[in-house]
């Protein structure tokens, strides 16, 4: 199997070993190359979670759809790290279903606080659902009060690179938020127009 040794790969390596506490299992799926060997890992019962998460990004990496609902799954995950790896091994994997499922992440309010990397990816995407998903979320996000700040800057920042033009309404609400403001009129110095 043909695996590109990244730095977001040495990250997730350097990682798990720890988690996988000595289990022999570890370097083997870190160097296995038969994606069959990782897919199972996926589908059989009581594998831990360490071992999921390697066979998932690496058949991500790789192209593999059968990595995308346990990529998913790991998108949403409270550990920020394991967020970062999917985020990154879904870029990669060029499913359809990828946008909207970050899209349905991005804009749960149930969800906000394990919504930053599901913007990011929704950003990088540049797909057809990120700027609706990132203008439903940024302004849900303005509300007085609202604890998700970083979350929301995220969606501004994201709104300046995709320099949509639905985004201005959203992004000029904005430009009062003390948090947001400076971040706000960049985004919009990048609009069409501008």
């Amino acid at each position: 199997m043909d695996d590109v040794m990244d730095e977001e790969f040495r990250s997730l390596v350097d990682r798990l070993e720890t988690e996988a506490a000595g289990s022999p299992r570890y370097a083997r799926l870190v160097a296995a190359e038969d994606p069959e060997e990782l897919a199972r890992v996926l589908v059989e019962p009581h594998q831990p979670l360490w071992a999921r998460e390697i066979a998932a990004f690496r058949l991500g990496c790789a192209g593999d759809r059968r990595a995308f609902e346990a990529l998913v799954l790991l998108l949403n995950h409270r550990d920020p790290e394991r967020c970062v790896s999917a985020a990154h091994a879904l870029a990669r994997l060029n499913d359809p279903r990828t946008p909207r499922a970050a899209a349905a992440l991005a804009t749960n309010a149930l969800r906000t606080a394990y919504a930053l990397h599901p913007v990011r990816l929704l950003t990088d995407l540049r797909a057809p659902e990120s700027v609706p998903a990132l203008v439903a979320t940024l302004q849900r996000l303005l509300a007085p009060g609202e604890p998700h700040w970083r979350v929301a800057l995220a969606c501004v920042e994201g709104l300046g690179r995709l320099a949509d033009e639905q985004a201005r309404p959203v992004l000029t609400a904005a430009l009062p938020h003390p948090r947001l403001g400076a971040a706000a009129a960049a985004a919009l110095s990048r609009l069409p127009g501008e």
